[in-house]
C-alpha cells in the first residue's frame, strides 16, 4: 500500500509506551519486531495491518505530529494537550493510563512560613509555561515562567526558581529532592487524539477509536 494511503499512529517513548503495549495487543495491533527492541534506532514501523503504521517519538511531540496531519491519530497525555492547545486535534477516549497529576511543589523547609493565598508575583521552573501562566493567572497571580526540560527538583535547590510545577505521580522525587505538593493544577491521565481534517476525511478512524474503546473496556474489566 502506497505511503500516502496508510494511516500513522503517534505513539510517546519511555513508560507511557510500556502501560499502552496491553491495550494494542487488545486492538489487534502488532508492530514489527524492532518496535520493541531497545537497540533499534527505527522510529516508523509497519505493523500486522497493512494501512497502518507507527511512529515513536518524544511525548509532547505526538500532539504536533498530530496536530498539523504527519499522524492521524495518537495517544497523548493531556498534560501535552493542555499545553498545545491545538485545536486541530480532537480528543475522544480517555485510555485510563499514565494516571498522574500537575501540581505546583516548593521546598518542604519554606512551607512553614509561606501563604500561598499572598503570592502576587512568582517564578516557576516547568516545562509546561502555558499551564503554569494560565492557572496562576486565574487567581490573579503572575507567574513568570522558567521552561526546563527535565530535573525540575534542582531549580529550588540551585537558587533557580523557588516553585516548580510538574508531573506527580508517588510524589517520592518530590521528597527525595526536599520538595513538597503545595497546590494541585489537573488530574492527567493518556488519551486517544486523532487530527479533526483526517477524522472527517478517512472513516476507518472512526472504527479506530471504537477499536481503541472495546480494548480500554476489556483492559479495565
Amino acid at each position: 500500500m502506497p505511503v500516502a494511503d496508510r494511516l500513522v499512529l503517534a505513539l510517546p517513548k519511555g513508560r507511557i509506551l510500556k502501560e499502552l503495549r496491553p491495550l494494542l495487543t487488545l486492538a489487534g495491533i502488532v508492530p514489527e519486531p524492532a518496535f520493541d527492541d531497545d537497540k533499534s534506532r527505527l522510529l516508523h514501523f509497519a505493523t500486522n495491518i497493512p494501512n497502518l503504521s507507527i511512529i515513536r517519538v518524544r511525548s509532547f511531540d505526538v500532539a504536533t505530529f498530530v496536530a498539523f496531519g504527519a499522524a492521524h491519530l495518537g495517544v497523548a497525555g493531556n498534560d501535552v494537550l493542555m499545553e498545545f492547545d491545538y485545536p486541530e486535534i480532537y480528543s475522544p477516549l480517555d485510555l485510563g493510563i499514565g494516571k498522574c497529576h500537575l501540581a505546583v511543589a516548593e521546598p518542604a523547609e519554606m512551607i512553614a512560613s509561606d501563604d500561598p493565598s499572598r503570592w502576587s508575583h512568582v517564578r516557576v521552573a516547568t516545562k509546561y509555561p502555558e499551564v503554569t501562566k494560565r492557572h496562576f493567572a486565574a487567581r490573579g497571580v503572575q507567574a513568570e515562567c522558567v521552561k526546563l526540560n527535565g530535573a525540575m527538583e534542582l531549580a529550588p535547590t540551585l537558587g533557580l526558581c523557588r516553585l516548580i510545577v510538574d508531573l506527580v505521580s508517588t510524589g517520592s522525587t518530590l521528597k527525595a529532592n526536599g520538595l513538597e505538593q503545595v497546590e494541585h493544577i489537573a488530574n492527567v491521565s493518556s488519551r486517544l487524539i486523532v487530527n479533526r481534517a483526517a477524522f472527517k476525511t478517512r472513516p476507518e478512524i472512526a472504527q479506530w477509536i471504537d477499536t481503541f474503546r472495546e480494548a480500554v473496556n476489556a483492559h479495565q474489566a
